[in-house]
């Protein structure tokens, strides 16, 4: 997707939804419009059968203030509702669930994976960067980052400087990013295994009994991205890239809102307890990309390996291939396909008679998976050179099984539900 999500959770979502575009700032003639302020806009819609949903704006902008001196704006805001999993089992009777807050519980039906349907966030974040030459061959960029949820800060900052060289037909670019980000969820962040209190909630001693399972009210974590950059054109209809990239994190990599059912040998739940992941991540990766002209349209192809040292390793394989309709309409295919193996801590349930390891976490998305995206945007032209497009693609994500036994009653459930999702964007570029 990754219209990136929210901390905790990647943006998914269901129902196709209908936008419709609003009209836009009048066009200036071909004179005017140089130097001026050039846009593209997008509304993105997000839908996960019986899941999350989610809307997206975004307005960037692009300015030339001097010869090859740039200012690039963006601003995005999203907003999330529906249910999110939970971490727990199904299982063959009625769960009740405490919410996050401490206030209030849920109840899930009998085979149902428990999924929390109060999830509900809005994102507002402004990036800027600034692009100029610092000789002929070396341009500098640097920006900024800025993003508020309701229980989430992050601020940040990046630089990278390029250099040409072989007649401008190759460049080598470094970067560096770094990111501070500071979570607040609502109900505090809890103790990492302790039990979620269930019971009744407007009992005298609740207030003081749910307290023990919170450890404090906010904490934090750092991001150090670094990523090496070569590029290279191999023909007039032809050029490759190929970067390496190094990111190391550090501090609270929790997601506080995900518990673990702890299971007899029949498999029923004994009691649910909140997850802990270990405090340090360090994550690299390898990416190819190559993109070809032909007469009628271009094909860009990347492949991207990771790996860190939570033993997560994934490849990703992306293609597009943009066929030219004429008169400035175009039609691009895509297709996505992602395929991750299993955190070495991910465990879908724990067993009541096994010791609590240092670290574990049902999430799915650390878990193994495969995923499918395939879609199209089409494209064309409007009043004297804008764009207006439109994207359709549909998402499917199927976790698997990476060798846990199902104990008792849970071989007869379902413990890796597939998520399925569509997304739909419209997309208007003008100046």
């Amino acid at each position: 997707m990754q219209l990136k999500k929210s901390k905790t959770q990647p943006i998914n979502i269901q129902a196709a939804l209908a936008l419709a575009t609003c009209s836009l700032l009048g066009t200036a003639t071909a004179s005017e419009a140089e130097n001026e302020w050039q846009f593209d806009t997008a509304v993105l819609v997000y839908s996960e059968v019986d899941r999350v949903s989610a809307v997206e704006v975004i307005v960037n902008g692009n300015k030339e203030y001097d010869d090859q001196h740039f200012l690039n704006l963006r601003f995005t805001i999203d907003s999330l509702t529906g249910a999110s999993a939970n971490g727990a089992v199904a299982q063959p009777n009625a769960q009740t669930f405490t919410r996050p807050s401490g206030n209030g519980q849920y109840t899930i039906e009998a085979d149902e994976t428990p999924l929390d349907d109060t999830f509900k966030d809005t994102r507002v974040q402004l990036n800027a960067q600034w692009t100029q030459p610092l000789s002929p061959n070396i341009t500098l960029s640097s920006g900024a980052h800025l993003s508020k949820e309701f229980d989430y800060l992050s601020l940040g900052v990046n630089s990278n400087i390029a250099v040409d060289f072989n007649r401008r037909n190759s460049t080598f670019s470094v970067g560096f990013s770094y990111f501070n980000d500071t979570l607040s969820p609502e109900g505090d962040i809890p103790v990492a295994f302790s039990s979620m209190l269930i019971g009744d909630s407007n009992s005298v001693t609740w207030d003081e009994e749910f307290a023990l399972t919170r450890a404090k009210g906010s904490d934090g974590k750092t991001t150090t991205d670094i990523l090496l950059g070569f590029t290279q054109v191999i023909s007039r209809r032809m050029i490759t890239q190929f970067n390496y990239s190094y990111s190391m994190i550090d501090g609270y990599l929790t997601d506080p809102f995900k518990v673990l059912s702890v299971v007899n040998q029949h498999g029923i739940t004994q009691d649910l307890i909140y997850e802990n992941r270990p405090g340090k991540r360090t994550k690299q990766s390898v990416y190819a990309q190559t993109k070809y002209h032909f007469d009628t349209g271009v094909l860009d192809l990347s492949y991207r390996y990771l790996w860190d040292n939570w033993q997560i390793t994934s490849h990703t394989i992306d293609s597009k291939f943009r066929i030219d309709l004429g008169k400035g309409r175009f039609i691009e295919p895509h297709f996505r396909y992602y395929q991750q193996q299993a955190a070495e801590f991910y465990r879908p349930f724990l067993t009541e008679n096994d010791p609590v390891p240092a670290f574990a976490s049902s999430d799915y998305r650390i878990g193994e998976m495969t995923a499918i995206t395939l879609g199209a945007k089409y494209a064309v032209p409007i009043n004297n050179g804008n764009e207006l497009g439109f994207r359709l693609e549909y998402y499917h994500q199927q976790p698997t099984n990476s060798g846990f036994d199902a104990l008792g009653v849970l071989a007869d459930l379902e413990l890796y539900q597939s998520v399925k999702a569509i997304f739909f964007q419209v997309s208007y570029s003008f100046q």
